[in-house]
């Protein structure tokens, strides 16, 4: 009877878990994810999505993005950003208009991250999805991303790749 309620409570379990790439590691990019679809300017500096490379920490239920950028003072800084799994909405707020709102969700099987962002700067903004790709061997971070703005007219698609920089 004991053997027969462990059996279950393990069945369970694993019915809940969803197995997850891990993006932890060194990443580094030939452009950030917003210059692929000419959205630069929508980012403030040190936004994951104006990063070149980026650090990350895999978590039980987030992920930590560390990204560098030189502050005014040409000091190298890092800014940190946590992606929750819980659907909920986060906020960043940089002040004067600009900031940003977004919200991640995993996939049912696991192997996507999509991360829907509206990006304010002032009177424009960007909508943007991101779906990230961890490729079979492990060594590339693929993001498909897609914009639109109440600015331009037309939705904007493009892929950015980061690899691995630390295996």
């Amino acid at each position: 009877m004991l053997t027969g309620a462990f059996y279950f409570t393990v069945q369970a379990q694993q019915k809940n878990y969803i197995h997850r790439p891990n993006f932890s590691g060194e990443w580094k990019s030939k452009e950030p994810i917003s210059m692929g679809g000419n959205i630069f300017c929508a980012f403030t500096v040190g936004d994951r999505m104006n990063s070149k490379s980026m650090k990350i920490a895999d978590q039980e239920d987030a992920l930590t993005i560390e990204t560098p950028y030189s502050s005014p003072d040409k000091i190298m800084v890092r800014r940190q950003e946590k992606i929750a799994f819980d659907g909920k909405e986060n906020e960043i707020d940089y002040g004067q208009g600009i900031g940003k709102k977004f919200t991640v969700i995993l996939s049912p099987d696991g192997q996507t991250m999509t991360i829907n962002s509206i990006a304010l700067q002032r009177q424009v903004i960007h909508y943007v999805k991101e779906v990230w790709k961890l490729s079979n061997d492990g060594k590339s971070i693929i993001v498909y991303s897609n914009a639109k703005s109440n600015v331009w007219g037309e939705e904007r698609s493009w892929k950015t790749v980061f690899d691995k920089t630390n295996y």
